[in-house]
């Protein structure tokens, strides 16, 4: 990856140096700004210059108006905002317009050291999105060894996605290991369905890994709040379908890739999110992937409450075919016994990665 730099400048010179050093560990260079004028004008001048980090008060809109004009100039560029909200929808509208990228309280340092790492890691996936076309294209070019160059970037793709896939889960603890253990029971459940078609189950596959990629945008607050939502935030946490969707849609993915991402929280009666589909208006990949995701939502530990077993599972999931699922991805559920549910469980869990050391790493940021 290039040479970075993270551009800092919040009015209490304190402040911003102390963020500017919470930062230091996330980039080659952070720059704490004297000025807003100067950090702005260097945002725009300095190609390495990859995130803005802005203490600005009230997201006002002279605010909105400088942040805009960023954007337009330099896309590219991640801008994080220091900001204290009148209301709590204008975070939502603005991270849905693109005007931010991530919005915290000036004095929520933790919260706004993740917000500057989740940019720069998803640059990161830009930038290896990016290496793979390039190489992808010069691949065409030699037909002749297209079998194992394939079967190379094949290795190498599946890694970026499941290497961001971790760092998206790395910041919900709760459901730290879900997106590869969701993919290995939506890979079961199709073939159940009957998909003995590869192509297609790595299609399911990609998307079951990538299905929450859209909370990136979601602050921690929310993603990590210890009590009940309230209903705006429940509004922003609504958001992640599309704002997951709008993301990887750039990276030109097969359609059941983006149908997953997109259509994962929609229900078969049609009371779900985001555009409230029924039967078989969802598409049949999605549909089967509803299924998955309830099975680990249900039998993986939480801190509110203890797992349950996957009897318990098979009849939650039961009791709500024809209202939440599809009545045929059930029955293709309830036909496998319990025990090759929990084989895929455990070959899956066995492989994911202590959370001791992120847990660490956490506590080091707070204090």
């Amino acid at each position: 990856m290039p040479n970075r730099k993270i551009l800092v400048y919040d009015p209490d010179v304190a402040r911003g140096e102390r963020l500017a050093g919470l930062m230091k560990p996330l980039a080659a260079e952070v720059v704490a700004a004297s000025s807003l004028a100067r950090a702005s004008r260097q945002a725009l001048e300095d190609p390495d210059a990859a995130v803005f980090l802005a203490v600005v008060g009230p997201l006002d809109g002279s605010a909105v108006r400088l942040f805009s004009g960023l954007k337009k100039i330099r896309p590219h560029l991640a801008i994080i905002a220091g900001a204290r909200l009148s209301k709590p929808e204008t975070a939502a509208e603005i991270l849905a317009a693109g005007v931010v990228d991530g919005v915290a309280a000036p004095e929520d340092g933790a919260g706004l050291y993740t917000a500057v790492r989740s940019e720069l890691q998803k640059q990161d996936l830009v930038e290896r999105r990016d290496q793979l076309v390039r190489s992808l294209r010069r691949h065409k070019l030699e037909q002749s060894r297209a079998g194992r160059h394939t079967r190379e970037l094949e290795e190498i793709y599946d890694a970026t996605l499941e290497n961001l896939m971790t760092a998206l889960d790395i910041r919900d603890v709760e459901t730290f290991g879900h997106s590869q253990t969701v993919a290995k029971y939506a890979e079961a459940l199709a073939k159940l369905l009957g998909t003995d078609d590869n192509e297609r189950l790595g299609h399911i596959r990609k998307g079951a890994l990538l299905h929450d990629v859209g909370k990136i945008a979601i602050p921690d607050s929310i993603l990590n709040k210890p009590g009940p939502l309230t209903t705006e935030e429940w509004k922003k946490i609504k958001l992640h379908p599309a704002l997951g969707y709008g993301l990887i849609k750039e990276i030109k993915l097969v359609p059941e890739v983006g149908h997953i991402i997109l259509y994962h929280h929609e229900r078969y009666d049609g009371g779900g999110y985001p555009q409230g589909l029924a039967a078989d208006e969802i598409p049949a990949v999605a549909r089967i992937f509803a299924v998955a995701d309830a099975l680990d939502a249900i039998t993986a530990h939480r801190p509110y409450r203890r797992s349950r077993d996957m009897k318990f599972a098979r009849k939650e999931i039961a009791r709500n075919a024809g209202t939440h699922f599809d009545p045929k991805a059930v029955d293709a559920f309830c036909s496998l016994d319990l025990d090759q549910w929990e084989k895929i469980r455990y070959e899956t869990t066995s492989h994911i990665p202590s959370l001791e050391y992120f847990s660490r790493l956490f506590k080091k940021v707070k204090t």
